[in-house]
């Protein structure tokens, strides 16, 4: 009933979802998304009274646009999180232990992190490392509790339109190093998210393909990772906390989920 009493007296909802459309930006080892109407108004009178009907065909990979890892999504040495073995969880095409339709919907307390605002930037340069320094001068005197959504912006989601750029292949892509996914992991928060396709800094060179925090966070600790994220309006609106909705599609036995977040704020 609270909730509900708070909700009457005005709310506004931010939107932190990417557009899913041809062309989108997607990593090498996904399916890009892809859309065609497979019955269009027209083809067809199935009524014999003039109403028509239309419908599309949607072919996209896991982790294409904003989407939440599944615990599923990284192994070390043939082993999931939890002592997991993968030769036990993934049968018939599909994991039957630690797939998206095991993550539950979250509704909880959200926290916004700006770190090129801590920097005096509007987007910080390619393979920056977010320290766990950074972060915890971002969060200032915010709490942060267990349990808590930690969504980090780099600003990288303004080269989205150009997807070379956004990969980031050629350049590296900003996020939290190392020390951010331990720091992020001590606070036992449910997920961390972020604006960059990686999550995590991604540099070039010899590390170019490790994702340290991948292992950290979803690997060692069960906390699932939130990618391609639209964290824009928020830092325009200096958005501290919120109340934080994200609901995966019960995906049976995908390694991630498509979603649609959303923050929620008094009027």
């Amino acid at each position: 009933m609270a909730l509900l009493e708070a909700l009457g007296k005005g709310i506004r909802v931010f939107d932190l979802a990417v557009p899913m459309q041809a062309g989108m930006p997607a990593a090498p080892a996904n399916v890009p998304f892809s859309m065609a109407l497979s019955r269009r108004h027209g083809d067809s009178d199935g009524t014999g009274q003039g109403g028509t009907a239309s419908n599309a065909v949607i072919i996209t990979g896991d982790h294409v646009g904003t989407h939440i890892d599944a615990l599923s999504h990284v192994a070390s040495k043939g082993v999931l999180c939890g002592g997991v073995a993968v030769s036990d969880a993934m049968r018939g095409g599909k994991y039957v232990k630690l797939g998206a339709d095991t993550i539950k919907p979250m509704v909880c307390r959200g926290v916004f992190l700006d770190i090129p605002a801590l920097k005096g930037k509007t987007r910080l340069d390619p393979g920056y490392g977010v320290t766990d320094r950074d972060l915890q001068e971002a969060l200032g005197d915010t709490p942060l509790n267990e349990g808590d959504v930690v969504l980090i912006r780099t600003g990288w989601i303004q080269l989205y339109s150009d997807p070379v750029a956004f990969l980031g292949h050629n350049t590296g892509t900003p996020g939290p190093d190392a020390s951010g996914g331990r720091w992020l992991a001590s606070h036992k928060v449910r997920a961390a998210g972020s604006d960059t396709i990686s999550f995590e800094q991604v540099e070039l060179g010899p590390r170019f393909r490790q994702r340290p925090c991948h292992g950290i966070l979803l690997w060692e600790n069960g906390i699932h990772i939130v990618e391609v994220l639209d964290l824009e309006e928020l830092a325009r609106e200096q958005v501290k906390d919120f109340l934080f909705i994200l609901s995966p599609l019960k995906l049976v036995g995908a390694t991630g989920s498509p979603v649609r977040p959303l923050a929620v704020v008094a009027a």
